[in-house]
């Protein structure tokens, strides 16, 4: 009996011995094991050639673009051979897909949702976000349903820039008031501020009279959100009623030559919509010259 228990020891041994051996032969190779690399072939040179020349820009592109330290070359290397290996793999789509979307959220779909609702009584959480987040995916309605989530979510996010737009609308017309009462500044009727820096003496021009001028446009903190003075040339060319309602007031009222201080009013300008750098209902505040009236 001893004898046939040793006999199935020695025989259990070799066996697992042989599964080891195997297991280790179906490892992937790491980078340093890579097979030799032999061209025989013209087509074997042309190959190579182009493999190397596809990555002109690239290193460069992956620190820009995804933050891959160079020291990291193996590892960007490591998950580029896997997924050429599995080319074509339902399920490794589906799992570069979900890489690719966690970089996004992480890159730009969640600093800028949390950043929308700064300064608020609201905040967005990272960890309850990514619950929320994959539980949409899983079709989880435990606590919502996803086209109710979505419309919760728009009403609060509504109700945030509701808010934070009347305290910004606030303040500019805080500023005009106070504004109006500097030495030299004018208001019309529509509510249009200027102020005349140089006095020119040359003809008005009418709206439709097409103009040449320098402008620097700056918000009331400051900001500068455009200036022909940074362009070259430094002139812009334009008729007087293409433009917002405060430049073309403010355009038909200056003598050529004149250079003047405007400040106009929401209202005058892009009203309650956000123009690139220019938050809804900002005033506008421009030094303006105008050069020229094009014949």
């Amino acid at each position: 009996m001893k004898k046939l228990i040793v006999i199935a020891l020695v025989f259990m041994a070799g066996a697992t011995l042989t599964t080891q051996a195997k297991d280790k032969k179906k490892k992937p190779m790491s980078t340093s094991q890579q097979t030799a690399v032999k061209l025989v072939s013209a087509s074997d040179s042309l190959s190579y050639l182009a493999g190397m020349t596809a990555t002109d820009g690239l290193v460069p592109y992956l620190q820009q673009s995804f933050q891959v330290d160079t020291t990291n070359m193996a590892d960007f290397l490591k998950g580029f051979r896997e997924a050429q290996s599995r080319v074509g793999d339902p399920a490794f789509k589906a799992y570069a897909a979900g890489m690719q979307i966690a970089e996004m959220v992480n890159s730009r779909i969640l600093p800028n949702m949390k950043q929308a609702f700064e300064g608020s009584n609201d905040s967005i959480q990272r960890a309850m976000f990514l619950n929320g987040f994959t539980a949409a995916l899983q079709n989880d309605t435990t606590f919502f349903a996803q086209s109710e989530a979505s419309r919760l979510y728009r009403k609060r996010m509504d109700n945030v820039v509701e808010t934070r737009n009347a305290a910004y609308k606030k303040e500019n017309e805080d500023w005009l008031k106070t504004n109006a009462q500097k030495e030299g500044m004018q208001t019309t009727p529509s509510g249009l501020q200027y102020k005349v820096l140089i006095a020119g003496n040359g003809p008005k021009p009418k709206e439709t009279d097409k103009v040449k001028v320098k402008y620097e446009g700056r918000l009331i903190d400051g900001t500068v959100f455009d200036s022909s003075y940074k362009r070259d040339p430094q002139t812009n060319v334009f008729r007087c009623n293409e433009v917002i309602k405060g430049w073309t007031e403010a355009l038909t009222m200056m003598p050529v030559g004149s250079k003047w201080e405007v400040c106009i009013p929401q209202n005058l300008g892009y009203g309650g919509r956000q123009a690139g750098q220019i938050k809804p209902f900002s005033t506008l505040v421009f030094t303006v010259e105008l050069v020229d009236i094009e014949k």
